[in-house]
């Protein structure tokens, strides 16, 4: 849980910097968060919530 709350308030700081930066216009960010929000129900949600937690363990098992 604690991984996936630091995972949307990261992407939600990135798509805020991008808007206000002119990068990326209101449009297509809520097209890509609508994308997000159905892509959470479908079957692949499970699959890409594993694969997250896997590169999460692997940068955090890397040690400097």
């Amino acid at each position: 849980m604690a991984i996936s709350l630091s995972v949307v308030l990261l992407l939600a700081i990135i798509l805020v910097v991008l808007i206000r930066g002119g990068s990326l216009k209101a449009g297509p960010a809520l097209v890509a968060v609508l994308f997000g929000f159905f892509l959470a129900s479908t079957g692949m949600a499970p699959s890409i919530n594993r694969f997250l937690n896997e590169v999460a363990e692997t940068i955090n098992s890397i040690s400097f």
